[in-house]
């Protein structure tokens, strides 16, 4: 039946190679599918269909090929955490409720009154609208909803509305050794390709063997560096918070950065570039990286691309101490200008689908300040956002 699905996939003229069948037969016997009708036609797709624009053709395939299998039920399991349930139930708000919630008035006066009620407060408090706690509308707590608020002790981000969050969050690295899925991001990014021969002598060169024999009349093999990519890139992915959701697309594309750029370097952020980065999450804390440091040690004709959905409070980005996590002492805007007015060629790549940009205020200041070379990450974004990386 596999033969048969591969003649019929090449019948409707679908570009699968014999070593793609042979990658997915070694997926098979590896049991990656788990004899589950769903991850078989999940892992077939990953491993032949190397253009998007081909899944239609695939799935009629799919369709014709496997006629007649039904598809397993899966008992559905749920485990609820113990934090959640000693955390009260969330108020559900009507629209209107939400309307007449309001912010405080401004950073500063955020700031000021969370200040205040800690010097106040002297117990927990659950359900209400002024004290810290959890489950009401107050602008400082847990699991509950203010347009504008401090977040403190809550597990996860829930309404994208904390202007800051007094938690200490544990991040993880992005795995360079992702294979499935990257195959269709390696083919766009190779268009960021600018090919010298340097290095040492250790590839054949047919033609100049033929000659140097031809001239010398015995065989006289001729040796010569390989043909590399010389572009050098500088990523900085943001990692945490709201990009929680986006980790798979994010960790595909690094995965696929690697294996296609020899001169690679990469840093982690958080929601804005500050005056600190990092290489690794675990040890965020305790080995942060200047800023400044990085842009004096990569010149600028280094490609710099960007990757994070830019979905933060806008205080973030225009507001001195704005970071939700340390007391930054420039905005995060100051940092993101002096980047684009070093490297000529930057860009950034926003997993967020284009059509909500307009939604997110902070998305359209990012957007603003990158001259508007913000691409979706998608196959055509990252093939436009090559392009102009590549001008």
């Amino acid at each position: 039946m596999l033969v048969n699905f591969l003649h019929e996939l090449k019948r409707a003229n679908l570009p699968v190679t014999l070593k793609e069948y042979l990658t997915l037969m070694q997926a098979l016997e590896a049991d990656l599918a788990q004899k589950r009708v769903e991850d078989f036609y999940y892992l077939a797709r990953a491993a032949l269909v190397k253009d998007e624009r081909n899944l239609d053709r695939f799935d009629q395939v799919f369709g014709h090929v496997f006629r007649g299998l039904k598809l397993m039920e899966e008992a559905l399991e749920a485990e609820i955490p113990e934090d959640w349930l000693k955390a009260m139930a969330e108020r559900f708000l009507t629209e209107e409720e939400k309307r007449e919630i309001e912010a405080l008035g401004g950073w500063e006066k955020v700031m000021e009154e969370l200040k205040k009620r800690l010097e106040e407060q002297k117990g927990a408090h659950h359900g209400g609208s002024k004290w810290i706690g959890t489950g009401g509308t107050s602008p400082f707590g847990a699991y509950g909803y203010n347009p504008e608020g401090v977040r403190i002790g809550q597990d996860k981000n829930r309404n994208f509305r904390a202007i800051k969050v007094w938690d200490k969050r544990e991040f993880k690295d992005l795995d360079g050794s992702v294979e499935l899925g990257t195959r269709n991001i390696k083919i766009a990014l190779r268009r960021l390709r600018r090919f010298a021969r340097e290095g040492a002598d250790e590839e054949l060169d047919l033609d100049g063997t033929i000659r140097s024999t031809a001239h010398r009349g015995y065989l006289d093999i001729q040796l010569r560096p390989e043909r590399r990519n010389t572009v050098k890139v500088l990523m900085f992915f943001d990692v945490g918070g709201s990009m929680d959701w986006h980790i798979k697309t994010a960790q595909e594309l690094f995965s696929a950065a690697r294996a296609e750029f020899k001169h690679m370097e990469h840093y982690y952020f958080h929601n804005c570039l500050y005056e600190y980065v990092w290489r690794q999450n675990a040890r965020r804390w305790s080995e942060r990286i200047d800023t400044w440091d990085v842009l004096h040690t990569y010149p600028s004709d280094y490609k710099v691309i960007f990757v994070g959905d830019a979905s933060m409070s806008p205080y973030e980005i225009t507001v001195a101490g704005g970071s939700v996590e340390h007391m930054n002492e420039e905005a995060g805007a100051i940092w993101l200008d002096r980047v684009t007015n070093i490297y000529e060629s930057a860009v950034w790549l926003n997993p967020v689908k284009a059509r909500h940009w307009e939604l997110t205020p902070s998305i359209k200041m990012v957007q603003q300040l990158f001259s508007d070379r913000m691409f979706p990450l998608t196959l055509e974004g990252i093939d436009g956002a090559m392009r102009e990386l590549m001008r």
